[in-house]
């Protein structure tokens, strides 16, 4: 042994501290992904049909969705006149929601629907609802323009 090996201890080679430094940033990386991905999926909010909830309903108290259609003469406002209750269907099930607070313009009967919340029981408490509008949406300004009207219409905006 030297005597700088003696009073330093002994000097790694400058390819071996890459090496160790890379294992380290390697380690953390993976670390750093699985800590990522174990927070997400305590925060996840699960997608469901009502035909997948009545067949598999989740735990109860779990945030997730639910998606559907409005089910035409199933809206009842309460005598609050805050809370509604409505039912969810995809043509194959039906699960009765619960919703306390101001609605969506679009959220009609027969309309498409997300509520976010969690099931109690066997319906289902909303904490807030998104109302899809259908994908033959046009402006109101466009509304009774022929498909070529609106076409130079748009030409001209460009």
């Amino acid at each position: 042994m030297s005597a700088a090996e003696t009073i330093r201890g002994p000097m790694i080679k400058p390819k071996h501290q890459r090496l160790v430094l890379v294992v380290l940033a390697l380690v953390a990386l993976v670390g750093a992904g699985l800590l990522a991905a174990w927070a997400l999926s305590r925060q996840a909010s699960y997608f469901y049909i009502p035909s997948d909830i009545v067949a598999h309903p989740p735990e109860m108290g779990r945030a997730v969705r639910l998606g559907g259609m409005v089910e035409k003469g199933s809206i009842k406002t309460m005598t609050d006149g805050v809370t509604i209750h409505f039912t969810v269907t995809d043509g194959k099930a039906r699960v009765p929601v619960r919703f306390s607070g101001i609605t969506p313009d679009l959220f009609v009967e027969g309309s498409g629907v997300v509520a976010e919340g969690r099931m109690e029981g066997t319906s289902f408490v909303a904490d807030n609802l998104l109302a899809k509008h259908d994908e033959k949406y046009v402006p109101r300004e466009m509304q009774n323009m022929s498909a070529d009207q609106a076409k130079q219409v748009v030409a001209q905006t460009k």
